[in-house]
């Protein structure tokens, strides 16, 4: 399970975002033309499914890929193998600091720049700010991949004097269908602003490091050949 409803802040309405990772047989693998590496089915306005191939997720943990690594800790999780509980225990070992706070600062500062700059503003889109903004001060402090729940990074990351007003709002949230329109609240577009530049002047400084790729490629032969 991934967004909204392993994050923590789900509406009543929320869809159902469901992500998983698949293998095909062993031949596919060795053919000249390439395949498709992802499934894509939207059954309903509910259920949003969205699938990697085990080559294309592997390939992206040797980058560091977020999204990847988001969907490994999902609190959320309906079904599992071996296999993958092979390649969730290193999945910490190929998470690279720098990767994750640039993706998500920049993620942070599109949503902000998007939605949250005018007089009035979407509500729910602070969450969308707000929650990469403390994956980053995460990543920075404890230079490890920030948990899925917004609660923890909340309690971990956010500043006491906020957090009313983010409780506020998450409650509204969990209870209504649609958080809607509002005016901008300063003192959180305020925390925004100082947050994002000082996050910049971090990020910049973070050193370089690489990923090794003799253990994705072992547990990539090993899954093809059982």
């Amino acid at each position: 399970m991934y967004q909204s409803k392993a994050w923590g802040f789900a509406s009543p309405d929320s869809d159902y975002d469901v992500r998983f990772i698949y293998v095909r047989n062993k031949e596919d693998y060795l053919k000249l033309n390439k395949n498709r590496d992802v499934i894509e089915w939207r059954l309903d306005d509910v259920l949003d499914i969205n699938g990697w191939d085990i080559q294309k997720a592997l390939r992206l943990l040797y980058k560091s890929n977020p999204t990847l690594i988001e969907w490994s800790m999902s609190p959320m999780v309906y079904k599992t193998t071996p296999q993958w509980e092979k390649i969730s225990g290193i999945i910490s070992q190929y998470f690279l600091e720098k990767t994750g706070v640039y993706h998500y600062l920049s993620m942070a500062k599109g949503n902000y720049r998007e939605y949250l700059k005018t007089d009035e503003v979407k509500l729910k889109k602070y969450f969308y700010v707000i929650r990469p903004i403390l994956a980053c001060k995460w990543i920075l402090d404890k230079k490890t991949a920030p948990p899925m729940l917004f609660s923890e990074l909340m309690n971990e990351c956010l500043d006491d004097e906020l957090k009313p007003e983010i409780n506020r709002l998450l409650e509204i949230k969990k209870q209504t269908s649609e958080l809607g329109k509002g005016k901008r609240i300063d003192v959180i577009n305020d925390y925004i602003e100082k947050e994002l530049a000082e996050i910049e002047k971090k990020a910049d400084i973070i050193e370089n490091k690489y990923n090794d790729w003799e253990i994705l490629n072992k547990i990539f032969l090993e899954i093809l050949e059982q």
